[in-house]
């Protein structure tokens, strides 16, 4: 059975550099992004002509209710996750000086960048568990990306 990793992110920029090495090494792909499928459609396409299944797990990892069907989504189509790159991540919408920077900006970027990779973890790592209870042969990792952005 093939590996399976989910890629937050991984529809542009370095999550699609990370989620077509992972294709190139036979890894079927879960696909996250907040675009509409529509918008992804060649990606995609791309993708899966390297002779691997991809889904594409429309979501933004901020949400709790988002986070959860990103999971199930992954379930229901492959049945394992073997691999989670938590490669999602934002600016603020505007750039401005820390004294001009309003709470819910911060808030807006922290629970992309924190609390959605931290809590998408969380739930991964429990199904992952769930796996290696399973088959304690079966490959695991979280993998998180960071910026300097």
């Amino acid at each position: 059975m093939k590996k399976v990793a989910l890629i937050t992110g991984g529809s542009r920029g370095i999550g699609l550099g990370i989620a077509q090495k992972l294709a190139q090494q036979g890894i079927n792909l879960a696909i996250n992004g907040v675009r509409p499928k529509e918008d992804v459609t060649e990606i995609l396409d791309t993708l899966e002509a390297m002779e691997v299944q991809v889904a594409y797990c429309q979501g933004d990892i901020g949400n709790a209710e988002d986070r959860s069907q990103i999971i199930d989504q992954v379930k229901s189509s492959f049945g394992q996750l073997n691999f989670l790159v938590n490669n999602a991540g934002i600016a603020p919408r505007q750039r401005v000086d820390l004294l001009d920077a309003t709470e819910e900006s911060f808030d807006h970027v922290m629970n992309v960048n924190l609390k959605g990779a931290y809590f998408l973890s969380q739930a991964a790592a429990r199904w992952m568990i769930e796996q290696k209870e399973a088959d304690s042969e079966s490959p695991t990792a979280i993998i998180n990306i960071g910026s300097i952005s």
